[in-house]
């Protein structure tokens, strides 16, 4: 069985176990009684060696507060923190976490390092927040600058944003997830940000600022309008005559054409969109589209919806507790 990840990022944090991790086959178990279903295998993690713990930064403590953030809403992952070395890098940590899925014999081995001031780890290409609240600076930078188009609730604290591109054929399929979320999180704010992807898409940028303008001119009704017209026209828009799919997209949002087409070619429009486009890879953002939950990012599309809304719900509940427990 894969074993799951949250998001792209984490994923490059699974790695073959070591061969002395490896599991071997578990002795024969004796045969059930007839009629009687056999127990599934579960894995059977190797002895913690204290000695594997050379480094004082960080502690056990830390390291599980932090898979505690990451992965507790997965009932069926269980982990065990097998080693926290020092490195000839001074102040450097090596992280070894051993884990499995409840009913599988099968073990994985996550090794990450830790910076010096506890504040980041590092593996592979990767670098991700460390800590008992690893989406905590996301998230705020998010409450701060996701000024975007949005749905639900007017407060933000509990808040999803998506970043995407309309050129992009899985930000059209993403946008049914979308309204689902809008409808069963009504307490969450959802914000729609642009992150054109111009290298592969020619007129992602001018879709991007023209929804900006039908937002400015028309509001959040009538971006929202826009957007769902323009995904709909998608091939049009990559076709011979995307002028005309926007002005088509701007003329069902209820907007003037020709007034949204003078907005969007303005240097005030370009701003905008550049803006969404710095905030997307201040927050290392690299695929569309991406969804942000209360500051942790995971690809929208990566995992079934019943798993993204345990994801959610998980998030919300631990942001909920923390805004509770805050002096």
């Amino acid at each position: 069985m894969q074993l799951r990840f949250l998001s792209s990022a984490l994923l490059a944090l699974l790695v073959v176990a070591p061969a002395g991790f490896a599991q071997s086959e578990p002795p024969a178990a004796p045969a059930p009684r007839q009629g009687m279903p056999s127990a599934p295998a579960e894995a059977k993690f190797p002895p913690v060696n204290e000695a594997n713990f050379t480094a004082a930064s960080p502690t056990k403590a830390e390291v599980e507060a932090f898979l505690k953030a990451s992965w507790g809403y997965d009932s069926n992952r269980i982990w065990e923190v097998f080693s926290i070395e020092k490195t000839i890098a001074p102040g450097v940590s090596k992280v070894t976490v051993l884990l499995a899925e409840k009913g599988n014999p099968q073990i994985a081995s996550l090794n990450f390092f830790v910076t010096p001031d506890g504040k980041h780890l590092i593996t592979q290409d990767s670098v991700l927040d460390f800590g008992a609240h690893p989406f905590e600076n996301n998230y705020r930078i998010l409450q701060q600058r996701a000024t975007g188009p949005w749905k639900g609730a007017a407060g933000k604290q509990f808040e999803l944003v998506e970043f995407a591109d309309f050129e992009c054929p899985h930000c059209k399929e993403a946008q049914a997830t979308a309204e689902r979320l809008v409808q069963d999180f009504p307490q969450a704010r959802y914000v729609f940000e642009n992150f054109p992807l111009i290298n592969v898409h020619p007129k992602a940028f001018e879709a991007a600022a023209t929804s900006v303008c039908v937002d400015q001119e028309g509001g959040n009704a009538a971006f929202f309008k826009f957007a769902s017209a323009i995904f709909d026209a998608q091939a049009e828009l990559a076709g011979k005559d995307p002028e005309q799919a926007l002005r088509n997209a701007v003329t069902a949002a209820g907007q003037d054409p020709d007034k949204t087409a003078a907005c969007a070619a303005s240097p005030a429009t370009k701003a905008t969109v550049d803006a969404s486009e710095k905030l997307a890879q201040d927050l290392n953002v690299n695929e569309t589209p991406t969804l942000f939950i209360n500051g942790r990012a995971i690809p929208m599309l990566a995992v079934p919806y019943e798993q993204l809304k345990k994801i959610i719900e998980y998030q919300f509940s631990m942001d909920r507790s923390a805004a509770t427990s805050a002096p």
